[in-house]
């Protein structure tokens, strides 16, 4: 199995277009068309973890964290980015990074952190915008069938919890090819005028390219006259964060207890505890104070994230909780996450789980 194999698996799961502007995702290191000998999934990718590849004979690392977040312009091995560069070079080991693109995922990192605090009901906290487009095309009325599905099984007309989804409408088009022309129908140098539908579907932008090619592929005319917009609703499986519900609501108290045994940290930092049980609840991994509000907004009664400062403990204002619980702490099951993902999408390939523990963070 090549390497590309691999990552077109993975941005199934977590597609690029999804990544934050300010992230450095994709294949990072290394030769996408080279066979994998096996699947190294990590958090971050260290010198540790190189090693750990090497010894278990896996030639693609699959890292959570991008290793190189800004530009290179030496690599000479004098701080520890240059260093797992070179050693991944020199031992012939690709590194692939997904982050924002899974933090943004609807069944990515924060949907892993609902499943393991048991939410239920979950929804993204903050959708991401300009995610869903709208195809506009005409076709013959004969033809409309055809090329309608077509479109819907590239991935067009998906709404929420819908498929399927168009709207069309019947008229009369014109036309009039030139002498260069070879028109399916009517006779180049004349007006034809020809029943058609206009045909109406909406479709998440990452399946853009899939969605034209099927259209063309499918269209029978020569020209084929299409409109692409960009709609501004917002998109209920794309975005940052999630908020979902507890079955049973919890003192304040005993939920923070939970929270510590179940994400497996050592230490909660948490600002004034509200009067009013735990139900609704917010979770956002990695650093989250940009989205603090969000989570007011949408009447979580405690927020959870990491690398929360001081001043923004104030802005839960008796409203809410909000806890942080540690950046790593909030991350560290999103490599199981990927490696149950990925050992369910090829079945007969070796997926390997890091032990290495790269939390730079330590607690006396």
């Amino acid at each position: 199995m090549l390497i590309q194999e691999v990552i077109n698996g993975i941005e199934e799961l977590a597609p690029l277009t999804y990544a934050e502007d300010f992230d450095n995702v994709g294949l990072l290191v290394g030769d996408k068309n080279n066979e994998a000998s096996g699947v190294l999934v990590c958090l971050d990718t260290l010198e540790e973890v190189i090693d750990e590849a090497i010894e278990k004979n896996c030639n693609l690392i699959v890292s959570f964290h991008p290793i190189i977040f800004s530009g290179l312009k030496k690599i000479t091995g004098k701080n520890y980015v240059e260093r797992v560069v070179h050693k991944a070079i020199k031992n012939d080991i690709a590194i692939y990074a997904i982050h924002t693109a899974l933090d943004n995922s609807f069944v990515g990192v924060n949907a892993k952190i609902c499943e393991v605090l048991g939410l239920k009901n979950k929804q993204v906290l903050i959708p991401q915008k300009h995610t869903i487009k709208k195809l506009h095309t005409f076709v013959p009325i004969k033809e409309a069938n055809k090329v309608r599905e077509a479109l819907f099984d590239a991935g067009g007309g998906s709404i929420g919890n819908y498929d399927h989804c168009s709207f069309n409408v019947e008229g009369k088009g014109s036309f009039k090819g030139n002498e260069n022309s070879s028109p399916v129908v009517g006779e180049k140098g004349k007006t034809h005028y020809e029943e058609e539908t206009q045909i109406g579907i909406t479709f998440p932008k990452h399946a853009e390219a899939k969605i034209l090619k099927a259209l063309f592929n499918n269209h029978p005319y020569e020209e084929v006259a299409f409109e692409i917009t960009t709609l501004e609703n917002s998109n209920q499986h794309i975005g940052i964060g999630m908020i979902g519900e507890l079955e049973t609501p919890q003192n304040p108290a005993d939920f923070l207890k939970f929270v510590k045994e179940h994400m497996q940290t050592e230490c909660i930092r948490h600002s004034k505890l509200i009067d009013k049980k735990i139900k609704k609840v917010a979770v956002l991994g990695g650093s989250g104070a940009f989205g603090i509000s969000s989570a007011i907004a949408s009447g979580a009664d405690i927020y959870i994230t990491g690398d929360v400062k001081y001043h923004d403990f104030y802005k839960a204002e008796n409203k809410m909780i909000i806890a942080d619980i540690g950046h790593y702490e909030t991350e560290q099951f999103t490599k199981n996450l990927l490696v149950e993902y990925l050992t369910k999408k090829f079945t007969n390939f070796a997926v390997v789980l890091s032990v290495c523990n790269t939390n730079p963070v330590k607690y006396l």
